[in-house]
């Protein structure tokens, strides 16, 4: 068995043992569900909300100073003075979290299990990123 499996599931016979036991009774079927915290599931939504975090902190930016544009290059550049050809190589930063997080929202909730918590953080991560290009939408 592969080192990763083995503490895996050393991690998940603890939990079982130690922290399952003390749970309120609400709180047990959250545990065992297949999108519960012995899961990817779990797991992958709570790192992502480090994206909801830091679009928020954006919000304390002057919007003179957001960039709609993240360009793929060794140092920024404007954006209107660019060849058109090179902006190929631009990544629209905040339209791309603002539309990726419209599809896996929906896509969360079509999935089995439906996973609310990963539709949840999706949803304000294309929340941030909307509320971002209207800023610099508003400023321009």
């Amino acid at each position: 068995m592969a080192p990763h499996r083995v503490l895996y599931n050393t991690l998940c016979k603890i939990g079982d043992r130690v922290i399952f036991p003390v749970l309120p009774s609400f709180a047990k079927p959250v545990w065992n569900h297949p999108a519960g915290p012995k899961t990817v599931f779990f797991w992958a939504p709570t790192i992502k909300w480090a994206l909801v975090a830091a679009g928020l902190a954006d919000l304390a930016r002057p919007a003179h100073k957001l960039s709609p544009a993240q360009v793929i290059l060794s140092k920024p550049i404007e954006v209107n003075s660019i060849d058109p050809l090179l902006r190929i190589t631009i990544c629209f930063q905040n339209a791309a979290l603002c539309a990726t997080g419209a599809i896996w929202t929906r896509y969360c909730l079509v999935i089995t299990p439906i996973n609310y918590y990963l539709s949840s953080v999706n949803f304000f991560v294309m929340c941030s990123g909307l509320m971002q290009l209207c800023r610099i939408a508003h400023y321009r």
